[in-house]
């Protein structure tokens, strides 16, 4: 048997550390409460929780793309989830042009000529 002395130690040396995993405890508990006010502070930044803009859509808000080109984009994009298709062939990129509706109705010209006409109507 165990003198009286001995576990009486044994007692506050276990009260000691049970004292000391408490304020642990507590110290990181704070320190969590802490972090999460920090992070519910920048979230006014943000779109709300879980509401990110993906890069298409941030370049259609910000003006740099046109209504056009973001249709084309998102009809892509709806072709490739639809399809489970990573990369369309240029046969499948006609058939999704051809879906929106535009169809060949003008004579052929260079890619140049038509990047010129493009950038006049712009400045006009």
């Amino acid at each position: 048997m165990k003198p009286v002395s001995e576990t009486l130690e044994m007692e506050e040396y276990k009260s000691d550390l049970d004292n000391c995993y408490s304020e642990q405890r507590e110290q990181t508990a704070e320190r969590r409460v802490c972090s999460n006010e920090d992070r519910r502070l920048n979230l006014d930044r943000r779109r709300g929780p879980g509401r990110r803009r993906t890069d298409d859509r941030r370049a259609a808000e910000e003006g740099q793309m046109t209504d056009e080109q973001f249709a084309f984009v998102m009809a892509v994009d709806q072709y490739k989830k639809q399809n489970n298709r990573p990369f369309p062939s240029w046969t499948e990129v006609l058939e999704i042009v051809q879906a929106l509706g535009y169809r060949k109705v003008a004579e052929p010209c260079s890619i140049s000529d038509l990047q010129k006409s493009d950038s006049q109507e712009t400045e006009e």
